[in-house]
């Protein structure tokens, strides 16, 4: 009160100045009335900024000063005819206004106002996987009347939400394949909130190789011109392509003659190191041109294609694709296949599988059949044990391909004896943890240990026992590897024949190495 005090006598004194002494006399002075009628228009913005306007009124008033009941100073001598602002959190504040005359007599009045802030609205919400991270949720939003946001995913009860505002985008990593519910809260700076919420699902990444063997992943084909295209059972697991499950294009009668089928992969195809791309296909007809096109996401402009020939029927084969000419400055990320192209559609299936990048030459990689002419299988063996790539010696039952990989543990082999390969590449057990191998034994009861090695420290590495149960005839035998670590990098397969056991002159047989569940 000591500032208005002082603001008073400075004010009289300068009035004093300018009057005669007739004007100011003690008894004048003394005589003013004291404030009266005394009101306020008061409006609040509705941008729930909290802005608040006071026009104080009044009669016989030199000014007024301001309490705005929220604990903040009082405000400054506001002069008669003008306003002040304010801003308020929500709520609800006593406003003490007081109006003092020249004399320094006051008359004090209580305004009530609320503070009210509406709920936001036109709450949108954006949620996008992350490109070539499929387990990856970007979140942003936008609403009318909103302060900041919060946002849970869905994956932990116990999340502490994320706190974000308009322009930002929030990421989340999920841990595991699923359904999540996305909830976005956008708030007003009070107590009215606005809630949405977006459902997200998180399945497998295509990404390369793509064998159609996820049972979680979901294979969506774009199919077009009369094309179908689904994922089956092989229909023919014999010779270069043992897998269980395979693709099928149907080019049904009358189809466009360019009709055919899209995937788009969850990462930009990178041509830096391996550009080209080999495809196994089925075709019930010789010489069919099979177009392989990779396309930009968004734009379809950005493309490149190659051609090329089967060259068998009713049989599987290996086609490779060159595409060192691709520009690997454009982001290739759709692939578009045709079958038969340039003829109409007759309802031929022709099947597909094993997409993936390699160097132009095949990989060797599982399944490991023995049958690729063009690969030159190479099995080392030690312990005093030999072992190489022969004949079938016994084509039958099972197993009626033309070449198998064999074991032999002379009587002078260690009990430790065995027998390895090494693949180009790690295998992934991301979707599949069962290894199952076809083996020939001369006896039932027979140890076989499944070794899987890092290829630069053997001291990573898993191993997995089972026993033969057939006698001189081929039996499937499964490793089950539940629960192996998939970041490791196993690329040494190791086989031991009759473990712990010295070398009895026998021979054993195996085949057909492959993922399973």
């Amino acid at each position: 009160m000591k500032k208005i005090y002082l603001f008073n006598l400075l004010l009289v004194f300068a009035l004093f100045l300018g009057c005669s002494e007739d004007d100011f006399s003690t008894e004048n002075i003394d005589n003013i009335e004291n404030p009266s009628n005394i009101s306020a228009l008061v409006t609040i913005a509705q941008d729930n900024s909290g802005n608040v306007t006071i026009r104080p009124n009044g009669e016989g008033v030199s000014y007024f000063v301001l309490d705005f009941g929220d604990n903040s100073d009082l405000s400054n001598p506001i002069s008669v005819g003008e306003q002040i602002q304010h801003n308020y959190a929500e709520g609800q504040y006593d406003v003490i206004i007081t109006a003092y005359t020249l004399n320094g007599n006051s008359t004090s009045i209580t305004e009530t106002i609320d503070v009210m802030f509406i709920a936001p609205e036109n709450l949108v919400l954006n949620v996008a996987a992350q490109l070539g991270n499929s387990y990856m949720v970007n979140v942003s939003a936008t609403a009318d009347y909103e302060t900041y946001f919060e946002v849970t995913f869905g994956e932990d009860p116990a999340q502490v939400p994320v706190q974000f505002n308009q322009g930002d985008v929030v990421s989340h990593t999920y841990s595991s394949l699923g359904d999540y519910t996305i909830t976005v809260t956008a708030f007003s700076g009070g107590v009215n909130t606005t809630t949405d919420t977006h459902s997200f699902s998180v399945s497998d990444p295509l990404l390369f190789p793509i064998n159609f063997e996820s049972p979680t992943l979901s294979y969506a084909f774009g199919d077009f011109g009369g094309g179908g295209t689904s994922k089956v059972s092989n229909p023919d697991s014999s010779g270069l392509n043992t897998s269980a499950t395979v693709a099928k294009h149907t080019k049904g009668a009358g189809a466009e003659v360019w009709a055919g089928t899209t995937m788009l992969i969850d990462e930009v195809i990178d041509f830096s190191s391996l550009n080209n791309i080999t495809l196994k296909v089925w075709s019930p007809i010789a010489g069919a041109t099979v177009k392989f096109k990779i396309e930009n996401a968004s734009d379809p402009n950005v493309n490149m294609e190659i051609d090329q020939v089967t060259s068998t029927n009713n049989a599987w084969e290996e086609l490779t694709f060159d595409f060192s000419a691709a520009n690997n400055g454009n982001e290739y990320q759709r692939i578009a296949l045709f079958f038969d192209f340039g003829n109409a559609g007759t309802g031929a299936d022709f099947y597909f599988d094993d997409i993936q990048q390699s160097n132009g030459l095949p990989e060797f990689a599982i399944p490991i059949t023995f049958e690729n002419s063009l690969l030159t299988y190479t099995i080392d063996s030690f312990g005093g044990a030999g072992a190489g790539v022969i004949a079938n010696p016994d084509a039958t039952g099972i197993n009626t391909s033309a070449n198998v990989g064999m074991f032999d543990k002379p009587a002078a082999a260690q009990t430790w004896a065995g027998c390895l390969v090494e693949l180009d590449n790690p295998i992934d057990f991301t979707s599949m943890q069962k290894i199952k191998i076809k083996s020939w034994s001369p006896v039932a009861g027979v140890n076989v240990l499944l070794k899987l090695e890092n290829s630069s420290d053997s001291n990573v590495f898993v191993e997995v026992t089972q026993t033969t149960t057939v006698a001189n005839g081929w039996e499937t035998i499964t490793f089950d590897l539940t629960g192996i670590n998939s970041a490791n990098n196993y690329q040494k397969v190791v086989l031991f024949f009759d473990f712990g056991n010295n070398g009895t002159a026998n021979t054993f047989y195996f085949d057909d190495i492959e993922l399973t569940n």
